[in-house]
């Protein structure tokens, strides 16, 4: 399926559509293939590097790095590989990874009946610079690097810069 033919990257309402390609808590990293529009397993990481959160891209667009824009789903629940779903931008964690810009936008559940309230908090935050810092330290130690975070304005602006660059590729 061609998640960026068949959805746009803003929804109507101003949330984002997220396709998921890892489910939070495994250790496999897989990754949607734009030129054969299917999921690819990479790698298996080490146990110890599971995914803090649920992991996915925004259809329609293009960051630094030449992929589409990742994206953290906070949900209380693993997420399956390939499904769609509306999430609303709480910020953005800035990143590098093998010196090239790597955004990760932070978002939730549009419609989260669980856990309405789910956002960032200062623990998850420490959670997910640990993670993203130190995930490749086994076999590339020193390549990743988080580079700070930014608000909702600042997320938006690059997920709009993002979009731009897909549109001129």
């Amino acid at each position: 399926m061609d998640f960026n033919k068949l959805l746009t990257p803003k929804t109507s309402d101003g949330n984002i559509n997220v396709v998921v390609e890892i489910p939070q808590g495994s250790n496999l990293k897989i990754e949607y293939r734009r030129e054969t529009c299917t999921f690819e397993l990479d790698r298996v990481e080490p146990d110890i590097f599971a995914k803090p959160v649920n992991y996915g891209f925004i259809p329609g667009t293009l960051d630094g790095d030449g992929d589409e824009l990742d994206v953290l789903v906070l949900c209380d629940t693993p997420l399956t590989t390939g499904i769609h779903l509306q999430a609303k931008v709480l910020g953005v964690l800035n990143f590098e990874d093998d010196g090239e810009v790597d955004h990760k936008i932070i978002a939730t559940l549009v419609d989260n009946r669980d856990n309405p309230t789910l956002g960032m908090s200062e623990r998850l935050k420490q959670k997910l610079e640990f993670h993203f810092n130190h995930y490749k330290d086994l076999k590339k130690p020193g390549t990743t690097k988080v580079q700070g975070w930014g608000d909702v304005s600042q997320a938006e602006k690059i997920i709009d810069e993002c979009i731009a660059r897909w549109q001129t590729k």
